[in-house]
C-alpha cells in the first residue's frame, strides 16, 4: 500500500500518514509539500492512493487532480478549507473520487480513505453474468472493462461502480438514495451532488447526448434509469 499526501501543512499531513499506518501497519507514506513535489512524487512513486490538499504551494490541488487523471486512474481524496458546493462540483468534475472539508474528523477521513481503497481493490457485486453488451457497448464485469465502439475506455473506481450498478438494473429507476449508497456508502446518502458529477463524466465517456440520453436517462426528482437502445 503506498500513499502520496499532498498538503503544505505538516501536521495534517502527519496526522493523515499516522491514521494511514494504523489502518495499514505496512503503509509507505510519502508527503509533499507542495503542487510541483506532488507531481514528481507521484511519477516517481505510482501510489495505490492520493491525498490532495486544493490550497498547497502551486499548482494547487485542482491542477495536481487534473493532471493526474491524465495518466492515471488512482483514488483521489481531496481536502480543502473550502465548503462550497461549487469548489466539491469543480474537485468531482477534474476527476477526484471525494471530498472532505478542514478541520475534518480523523475517524471520518479514515473511513472515507478505507472506503476508497475498498472500492478499487474488489468492490464489485457477485454475478454469473460476465459481460452486458449491445451494439456499440460493452462491459466487462470481470476486469472491469468498458468499450464504446470496440475502444477501450478508462474508469476511475467509483466511475466504474456506479455504471455497473446502473447496468445491472438496467431498465428499472434506481433512486438518489439507492446509488448513493451502494456506490458511496451509507453517510454519502444526502450528497446528490456526486451523483450528478459523476452521471455526466459517465455520459462523456459512454458519448451520450444528455439532452437526449441513449443509455443513462433522469428520473428527475427521483434518480436514474440505465435503458440500452435495441
Amino acid at each position: 500500500m503506498r500513499l502520496l499526501i499532498a498538503e503544505d501543512a505538516r501536521k495534517v499531513a502527519e496526522v493523515v500518514a499516522f491514521g494511514a499506518r494504523m489502518t495499514w501497519p505496512d503503509c509507505d507514506v510519502t508527503i509533499a509539500g507542495d503542487g510541483e513535489e506532488a507531481l514528481r512524487r507521484f511519477e516517481e512513486e505510482q501510489p495505490d492512493l492520493v491525498v490532495l490538499d486544493v490550497g498547497m504551494p502551486p499548482p494547487d490541488g485542482f491542477e495536481v487532480c487534473r493532471r493526474i487523471r491524465e495518466v492515471s486512474q488512482v483514488p483521489i481524496l481531496m481536502l480543502t478549507v473550502r465548503d462550497a458546493t461549487v469548489d466539491k462540483v469543480r474537485a468531482l468534475d477534474l476527476g477526484a473520487d471525494d471530498y472532505l472539508t478542514k478541520p475534518f474528523d480523523h475517524v471520518e477521513l479514515l473511513a472515507r480513505l478505507r472506503a476508497l481503497v475498498r472500492r478499487a481493490s474488489n468492490g464489485k457485486p457477485e454475478s454469473s453474468v460476465p459481460t452486458f453488451a449491445t451494439d456499440d457497448l460493452s462491459l466487462d464485469f470481470a476486469r472491469h472493462e468498458l468499450r464504446v465502439r470496440g475502444e477501450v475506455v478508462r474508469l476511475t473506481a467509483i466511475e466504474y461502480r456506479l455504471l455497473e450498478e446502473i447496468v445491472r438494473h438496467s431498465g428499472i429507476t434506481l433512486t438518489h438514495k439507492f446509488l448513493l449508497e451502494r456506490v458511496w456508502g451509507p453517510e454519502c446518502v444526502g450528497d446528490v451532488h456526486y451523483l450528478k458529477v459523476f452521471v455526466r463524466r459517465l455520459r462523456q465517456k459512454l458519448g451520450d447526448d444528455p439532452e437526449h440520453p441513449r443509455y443513462i436517462h433522469t428520473v428527475w426528482g427521483t434518480g436514474y434509469r440505465f435503458d440500452p437502445p435495441h
